[in-house]
This record gives C-alpha cells, structure tokens and sequence, in this order.
C-alpha cells in the first residue's frame, strides 16, 4: 500500500457508446457510458445519481430496464442492479457490440453475427441464453432495432448497406431488404406505423416503409460526414433529428420534405445519440467530445435552443490546481477550455465563459474553436482578492499575451496583459503575488514584467543590464514566482540561470548557474526552497536567500513532467513519462513512495489540506483523485505506507469510489454507530525509525479530547443532575424495580430459594476470580510484550470519562484485609502504568496525550504514590525523564525565539 491510494475520476461525462434512456415514474433517465465504467444521471437537471463499478474492459454497449443495467464489455455482458454486479452473462465467443432490450428479454449481437436472447427475470439462477441465431457470414451486423407494434421482430442493418427482418421467436429471417450500398450506421422507428428511418455512412437518410418495402423520402447532410443516430419527434410535431459525424445535428420537416433548421455548433465531435423525450419538445444529444446537451424548440421560428447541457473536458488537460481549500480543481485541456471542477459535488463543475463566443462564432459564421482562445499552457491563481478583481493569469500557446479571470463571475476578464517590448514574443510564464494584487509574465524572448491585476496597467519591468536586448534572461523564461512577502521575485531562464530580483525595486539581487538546461520551476512560500527541473532528469532545490543547493533528487529515467510541494512545504511530488510518481521528503532528503500509474501523469497538484492528490494523464479526458492514506489513518510513520525506493503498480482511480463490484461493500448494509464497537484499536504502526532527535511527536487526536481529560472535574461538576432521579410512576407495586440512570424501568430479578446467600469470603473469592477489564489486559500484554503500541491505541478510543473511571477503579482504599499492600493487584497494575509513562515519555511518543493523562492519573492516586515506597521510585524516574524532554523542548524554543527576533529586526 502506497501513500497515494486511488479514489475516482472526475470530469467524465460520456463517451462513444449510445446511451440508454428510460422512463421510471415521472423522471426520465438516461444511462451514459464513460469508459470501464458507466453512470445514470436524471434528465430534470442532469444531475448524477449513480456511478457504476469499474470493469475489466471498456463498455462497448448498454441497456437499461428499472433497477437493471446490461452493460457489454469484452465478450461478456455485465448484469447489474443498481452498482451491484448480480450476474455475468458469458456466451458469447467474439467482441458483443450491440444490446437491445426487448420486452422480458435482452438480445445481444456480436461482431460474428452471432444473437443470444437472455430472460432476465430470474437472473441469478438463469445465467444460459434462451435462444441463439446465427446470422450470415457475409452479413455483418451494425444495429439493431424493433419496429414498433411488431411482435417478436427485430430488424438488423449491416455494414454493406442491406437489412434484414428476424422473428426472434421462431428464429427465422422473414424479410430481406436490399439497402443503399451504404454501410448503415443507425436505425430508428418512427411514430407512424411501418415507417422506419435509416442513416448511411454517405449521408444520406431514408425514411422508409418496411411493410410494402417503398422509400418514402430521402434526406441528405449538407455537411460531409456520416449519418451517426436519428430519433423521431412524438409530442404531434413531424420531425426527424439526425446527428453526423462531424458534430452537426440537423432538423428535418417530414410534411413539407426538407431541412428547417440546422445547430451547427452542437457539438465538437460525433453526435452518437439523439432521443427525443416523449410528447415533449425536449431533444438530448451525446458525443464523443464527452458532454450531453439538451435542446428545448421554444422559440418563434421552430429552432431549438440550448437548455442545460453537462460537459468535460474533449481533449487531454494540460495543467491543473486546487481552489477554495481544496474543494475546487482548475482544469485547462487542449480543448481551450478552462474548466473549474467540483471535488465535493459533480453538478457544480462548469466551463469558464470566455465572453459570447456562441454569439461570435454565429456573426462571423465559424465554428466555435476558432473563436476561443489558444489551449493554455501555464496559469496561476491567488484566492485572496476573488470578489475585487481578476484572480487568474493564463499563458496561452503561442499567444504574446496573458489574459486574467474573474473566478467569482467563471468568466474571462476585462483586461489583457501585453508586454510592452517591441520584442512580441509568446508569453511562457506567470504568477500572482501573495497579495493578489500583481501578475508577473515571463515571456519566451527574456522579457519579465509586473502589472497591477486590478487595472491592468504595467508596473515595469525587470532588466538585467549584464544580458543583450535589456532584457531580464538571455533566453526564454521558464518560470516566475513571488515570496510570501512581496520582497523577493525568481525567475529562472531556460538556459540554466536562476536570478532574485527585489519584487518593489526592479533590480538584481543576486544570480546562480545551475549549469543545464531548466525545464520547471516551483516556489514553496512557506520555506523559501526553490525545486528546479532540469533536462538531465534530476530535481535540484535550492535556498533562496542562502543562495545555496540543499537538496538533490534522482530516479526518474524519462522526462519530468510536472512538479509540486505540499502546502506545508515537507513533501515534493514529481511526475515522468516513465510513468512513475515519487514523493520526496525535503526534510530527511530521501524517496519516502513511488508509484507506476497504467498511464504516464501529465500534471499533478496537492490540495492545501494533503488529503487528495489530483493528476492528469496522457491521452485521458478525466482528472484522477489520490487519497493520501497517511491523513486518514492517525499513525506516524510514513515509511508503513511508503514503498520506499520500490516502485509499486498501481491501476488508475475509476469514475466511482467504490473500485471493483465484486470488492463493493452492500450499501443497504447497516453501519454501527455503537461508540464501543467503533473505539477498537486499530493496527498501530511502528514509530519512525529516522525521528528527528530533540523533537515530540504528537498524537494527532482532537484537542477537545486529550483536553477533556484535564478540565475532567469542571465538566463533571457542569454536567451534575439538578434532582435526583425519580421512580417511574407506572411500575406495579408487586414488582421490585431498581434504580437507574437512562431512567428506563429495570427490575429486580429474584433470588433463587434453595440456594444459600453467599458469606463475605466466598464474595471476596468471586470478586478476586472475576475477570480484569480490557484496560488491564492490554496493560499486562503489554508489559510482558514490552511494547505498549496496543495499549496506547486502546486509550486513544476511549471517552474522557471512561478513562476516569478506569483509573479510579485502581484506587487503593483502605480495609481490613490481611493482604499486603505491596502485593494487592491495584499495586501491580499502578506500577505498570507508572512503567509505560516513563516508556512514552522517554521515546517523545504521543505527547500532549500522555500530559493530559499523566496529569489525571497524578490527580487520582498521587496520595497512594506518597504512601508507597515502590511507587515513589517510579515516579521519581519519571519526573527525571518528564525533565529531561521539557529541557531540550524549552531550548528549542528559546532558538526559535531568537530566530524570530533576529528576523523582525533585520532589513531585506
């Protein structure tokens, strides 16, 4: 197990299966596939109810029917009810390309033209098909449809152009239509009986009879490209909308035998759906530019419009970053588009406005890719000044200007930063300063310049006089960044030149060779490291200020892609096209992970919180989400999850959370909310072999619970009953009942008669036989173990007042037993505890949870500790090791301090 575990992928809307749309009730359905996976959203707001499970292969056909989904893949065909994998139907000896459902059954078509029926009512038992057709061998199936009120009938269309009418009943061809000498791609029945519609890779459309074999009317594109799906309008209107290859959706008049009208912009890719909803004026539309669009016919002339529509990005993402702590990603793709993605809820994920380019693209009659700006290749964002101004800066490809966003309106702003050189020159790189209040570009000819975000204007430039051309590097700019102070500006060059500049003053500061060429560079605001990467594969960081390598990292075999530091700047992830991802640790200066991804990681960023790791791949639409384990887990040692210098394989996360149907844990399954069957222990892991000497190590529980156990007696005087509690006024005088504190009647169960009352010895030697609590047990094995890992992890799960209880139930009291002391079972256990409190506090382990407990345990038994000479020497041993660890924390602190105070008083 890595650091990094798979979670899901998001931005996956649809892709190139037809979709599958049902009516359940009064909402409308439609199942999409999105690759291994497929999803259910409803068509009132399209909004996601229900992602599939991950399959072995990608879905190649689906159907829908209620609770049940038929997804094709491979050669088998997967039954689900609901995300739950039921059955596997596995028949089928080729690739199955096609699925129709077909009153109580599901007809499936391979490419070897071979037709299984399978029953699915009774699925789990029934897992063989009920009929089997064996269609020609020169006859290649590409759809399948049922003409309405036609019983037991399907008719196929085959790739040379011809169709053929099947009774799956009596499994026997009734009919065979000639065709078109077209490969046919769609078929469709419309509302009117024995009239069918066909779509053909030339383009063309029939509209034919199938009962006297007469073509009614024939339609042709305008547009080059094949016709892909077709659907009939049904609310009395006679339209026919057909989608083509190139992305254009076209309206047709069947009364009056010609185009009304034309969306040409509809979509960015193949049309691979068209359904028009029943008796409504509503059409939905899916492509393989992974979006879903519905069209509503509202309007004056008859020509639809766009009502909501669902969209990704259709091309590979370039770069990306966290936004709003973590709960936003900002996408750019080479769809230039600039996409901001929703981490918490889907429906929230949209596209940037880059200002009426629909509009634009209709006057000057192109399509809308033309209108849009270039992909973007480098952006940077500050969330401190979102509702005054622009808070983005992009850098477009091959473009000689930045253009800035106003994330609060998703929409381009008002200004455009041009650099004023004659030189023009595409700008390379950008970033934000800390205030929000500036942008500095880097451009490829050396040109650096600062402008104000909120007008516009330029602030100046930085010029080395040492370079040609007063310009800032001999070279194009690879990176820019800002210090957390606006005192200190980076640049780096491609050359291999790394130069700090006064950010106020403009001028140099200082400079450094690092001697190849740089490729990237990233600024940790919160240690001033600076990591470069460099054309020899190896990531080199520096100190800023101390001008100085610290630190040097090597392993990657390909190029480095893309780097990022983690918020508290202790981790650096690196990305190569040797597929790898390596976590390194900045501190201990070595690889603490590394990961093989299916699929080289092409962009990468750590939320602020490094709890999800987000990363985009080579070829892939989507944006992958990482779950760092280390966050969730409450341990301390990285090196449990890490790998090390071991790469591990590791598959990509899929659309849903869930992984694997057959690992998918029942969801109608209760959950205990029992607080003592969820304070197990958990599998502690050992501690960090490497710690840093001088330091503690916390316990990462929550303040409110280790602090509970100081303020134990203000609580418990703050929680005290007003009254005592009274008898229930309904139990039957005849029946004794005792009291209780939940209130609840509980009665006295009465005493056998013929056995006797026991006497005080046999009391004392059952209470003495009677078992130890689990707080005694896990002390004991414990000690006897000599590793108290288990014992600390049965604290940490109970309650403040459970542990009060515990403790106080060692209490030595006073009678008149003969036993001594010394030899009393509370003595023993008091003494271990004593034991593992010099044990954690000498190892620096859990540290503001042992205080706390040390100060409760002191309070409780300090009187028997003064009585007891064996306590005594433990306590005095650990006072001496409490003494010791609070002595260097207090030196370190005093370090601190000066450092502090040296830093206030000096002048950058």
């Amino acid at each position: 197990m890595g650091i990094f575990e798979p979670f899901r992928a998001i931005g996956y809307i649809t892709s190139s299966v037809p979709f599958s749309v049902q009516r359940l009730g009064t909402e409308t359905f439609v199942t999409v596939s999105v690759g291994k996976s497929w999803q259910i959203y409803n068509c009132a707001k399209l909004s996601l109810v229900l992602a599939g499970p991950q399959l072995a292969k990608k879905i190649r056909a689906l159907a829908s029917y209620r609770d049940y989904t038929f997804a094709a893949y491979g050669n088998d065909i997967g039954v689900f009810k609901r995300a739950h994998q039921v059955a596997t139907w596995s028949s089928h000896n080729a690739k199955v390309n096609l699925l129709l459902l077909f009153g109580e059954h599901v007809l499936s078509v391979d490419v070897e033209g071979n037709i299984f029926i399978w029953a699915f009512k009774g699925i789990e038992e029934n897992l063989s098909p009920v009929g089997h057709i064996l269609l020609d061998s020169k006859f290649t199936p590409s759809c399948i449809m049922h003409p309405d009120t036609y019983l037991n009938k399907v008719i196929l269309g085959s790739q040379d152009g011809s169709l053929q009418l099947w009774n799956i009943n009596t499994k026997t061809k009734i009919y065979d239509f000639l065709g078109w000498n077209s490969s046919i791609h769609c078929c469709v029945s419309s509302p009117a009986l024995d009239v069918v519609a066909v779509g053909c890779a030339d383009g063309k459309i029939h509209v034919h009879n199938i009962l006297v074999n007469e073509e009614i009317v024939t339609f042709s594109q305008s547009t080059r490209g094949a016709v892909t799906s077709l659907s009939f309008r049904t609310d009395g209107q006679p339209l026919l909308a057909s989608g083509s290859s190139s992305g254009v959706i076209s309206i047709w008049n069947l009364e009056k035998k010609r185009l009304q009208s034309v969306i040409r912009d509809a979509h960015d890719s193949s049309v691979i759906s068209l359904h028009f909803f029943a008796n409504e004026p509503v059409l939905m539309s899916a492509s393989a530019d992974n979006s879903i669009k519905m069209w509503i016919f509202d309007t004056t002339d008859g020509d639809p419009r766009l009502l909501r529509f669902r969209s990704g990005h259709s091309a590979p993402p370039l770069c990306i970053k966290f936004y709003a702590n973590g709960r936003h990603i900002l996408s750019a793709g080479q769809d230039r588009a600039f996409r901001l993605f929703s981490v918490v809820q889907d429906q929230q994920s949209r596209e940037l406005s880059q200002r009426h380019v629909t509009k634009r693209a209709k006057k000057l009659k192109v399509k809308e890719e033309e209108i849009k700006l270039k992909p973007v290749i480098a952006f940077d964002v500050a969330e401190i000044r979102e509702r005054d101004w622009s808070n983005v800066v992009t850098c477009h490809m091959d473009t000689p200007h930045a253009y800035v966003w106003r994330l609060q309106n998703f929409v381009l702003g008002e200004h455009i930063l041009t650099p004023t050189t004659d030189i023009q020159a595409p700008v390379k790189a950008c970033a934000i300063s800390t205030c929000g209040s500036f942008a500095i570009i880097g451009t490829a000819a050396g040109w650096i310049e600062k402008f104000n975000l909120q007008s516009g204007l330029s602030r100046g430039s930085y010029v080395d006089a040492s370079e040609k051309g007063n310009s800032a590097h001999d070279g194009a700019v690879v990176g820019v960044a800002c210090d957390s102070t606006n005192s200190l500006m980076i640049s780096a060059g491609y050359n291999g030149d790394i130069k700090v500049w006064s950010f106020k003053g403009r001028e140099r500061k200082s400079k450094w060779e690092i001697g190849c060429t740089v490729v990237k560079i990233v600024y940790n605001r919160s240690n001033g490291l600076l990591a470069t990467v460099t054309d020899d594969l190896v990531i080199r960081m520096f100190d800023v200020v101390a001008l100085k390598l610290v630190r040097k990292f090597e392993g990657h075999t390909d190029r480095i892609t893309d780097i990022c530091f983690s918020e508290d700047g202790k981790w650096l992830m690196s990305s190569s096209m040797d597929g790898t991802l390596r976590i390194w640790d900045v501190i201990l200066a070595r690889q603490i992970d590394a990961i093989h991804a299916d699929v080289p990681i092409t962009a990468l960023s750590l939320s602020p919180n490094m709890d999800v790791l987000a990363t985009t791949h080579v070829d892939q639409n989507g944006v992958y989400l990482w779950v760092n384990q280390a966050m969730f887990s409450g341990a301390t040692n990285i090196d449990s999850y890490g790998s090390g210098k071991e790469v591990v394989n590791v598959k990509l996360p899929s659309v849903s959370s869930g992984g694997d149907s057959k690992d998918d844990v029942d969801s109608d399954k209760p959950v205990s909310t029992d607080p003592q069957a969820q304070a197990q222990p958990v599998t502690h892991t050992p501690l960090l072999d490497q710690q840093i000497p001088d330091l503690v190590t916390l316990s990462l529980l929550p303040k409110s619970q280790w602090q509970s156990l100081i303020n134990l007696d203000i609580i418990k005087a703050r929680n005290k009953p007003i009254e005592p509690p009274k008898k229930p006024e309904n139990t039957p005088f005849f029946l004794p009942s005792i009291p209780s504190l939940s209130g609840e009647i509980v009665f006295k169960a009465s005493e056998p008669m013929d056995e006797e009352k026991p006497t005080h010895d046999d009391k004392f030697t059952r209470f003495t036989d009677l078992p130890s609590s689990p707080f005694v047990q896990f002390l004991q094995s414990s000690v006897e173990t000599k590793n108290f890992e288990a014992f600390t992890d049965y604290l940490k799960s109970l309650s403040s007042s459970t542990l009060d209880v515990e403790l106080r139930m060692l209490q030595i009291i006073d009678d008149d037993d003969e036993q001594e002391p010394e030899k009393r079972p509370e003595m023993i256990t008091l003494e271990q505890l004593l034991d593992y409190f010099i044990h954690e506090i000498s190892h620096r382990n859990n540290f503001e949870f042992i205080q706390a407990l040390i100060r409760l345990f002191l309070k409780i038994h300090g009187e028997s500790i003064r009585r007891q000479s064996k306590l005594q020497v433990k306590a005095q041993k650990l006072l001496e090791a409490q003494s010791a660890v609070w002595q260097k924390l207090d030196g370190l602190f005093q370090s601190a301090r000066c450092m502090v105070t040296f830093l206030s008083n000096s002048q950058f």
